[in-house]
């Protein structure tokens, strides 16, 4: 067993350190906005940089339960985030199979094509006028279908299947199978890290989208969670004009948008810590040439 050096450890307490300075630098965003949002406005103001609230109060979180734009934002996020995901991940595995053969008539043309998108687009202007011609505007669907299927993530689990031995492949042509049973009985089941690791990250993309939603949408029923975010918290959204009134009592609109903002990324923030190890996995996706 090799024994290790002063300097080794003392370069490991140092590296360390640095992680745990960086991390808690990190946390301390949420930590604070979540302390400030069950904190009453009054100790705030005598104290702003106190973390830990003498008793807590949760009147912000009972108003929000009542407002009815923050359960339709959330309603809009569930369906696009669990709708986008599935479309995208059905999307990517019947394109990134037949482009892994190398022996594909076109591959290389249609690879080519594939490339191209990722480094020069139409634009917005032309992006919109194809939603709208496609009468997807003011719909869920023009959230969801303009981003189904990434050009880096295609290629990325791509290589990932061009990695799995053909060996497999050609034993189950051998006993009568065919492209689609080969594709969903092998592939999809030696894929499950890639695959994980994609929904993790079509997830966190759909469930954070606001920008598409200003572009393509103008009524506020198909706002997603985020863009309500966005409008209640930086513009205020009418906060102190109407949702206070009649609101539970010794709430104020900076208690209030604390309390949004922990409710509006609680969910993807108790799914990640359970999905973190695909995450690992997930930087070794399309690391082999394919």
């Amino acid at each position: 067993m090799k024994i290790r050096s002063f300097g080794d450890r003392l370069f490991d307490a140092f590296i360390y350190t640095v992680i745990t300075l960086f991390a808690l630098a990190c946390l301390f965003p949420f930590f604070y906005v979540a302390s400030f949002s069950v904190t009453p406005y009054a100790e705030y103001l005598q104290n702003p940089l106190k973390l830990i609230p003498s008793r807590l109060e949760f009147g912000a979180y009972k108003q929000i339960a009542e407002m009815s734009q923050m359960w339709t934002g959330y309603r809009n996020t569930v369906i696009i985030t669990v709708t986008g995901v599935a479309i995208n991940i059905f999307l990517m595995l019947i394109t990134a199979y037949p482009l892994s053969k190398k022996d594909l008539k076109g591959r290389n043309a249609i690879l080519f094509l594939i490339t191209f998108t990722m480094f020069f687009n139409g634009g917005l202007i032309p992006n919109f006028y194809l939603v709208k011609s496609l009468h997807l505007y003011n719909t869920l669907w023009a959230l969801i279908l303009p981003g189904a299927l990434g050009a880096y993530n295609l290629l990325l689990m791509k290589n990932f299947i061009g990695a799995i031995p053909k060996d497999l492949e050609e034993s189950a042509f051998i006993d009568g199978a065919n492209e689609f049973k080969v594709l969903f009985r092998i592939i999809v089941p030696l894929s499950k890290p890639a695959i994980a690791t994609f929904v993790i990250f079509h997830a966190v993309t759909q469930w954070n989208t606001f920008f598409s939603a200003i572009i393509y949408t103008s009524k506020r029923t198909l706002w997603p969670l985020m863009l309500i975010l966005r409008d209640l918290v930086v513009d205020d959204g009418g906060l102190a004009a109407s949702d206070l009134n009649g609101g539970q009592e010794g709430v104020t609109v900076f208690t209030l948008k604390m309390a949004i903002i922990i409710f509006s990324t609680l969910p993807i923030l108790l799914v990640y810590p359970f999905m973190q190890k695909y995450f690992m996995k997930g930087l070794l996706v399309g690391s082999i040439k394919g």
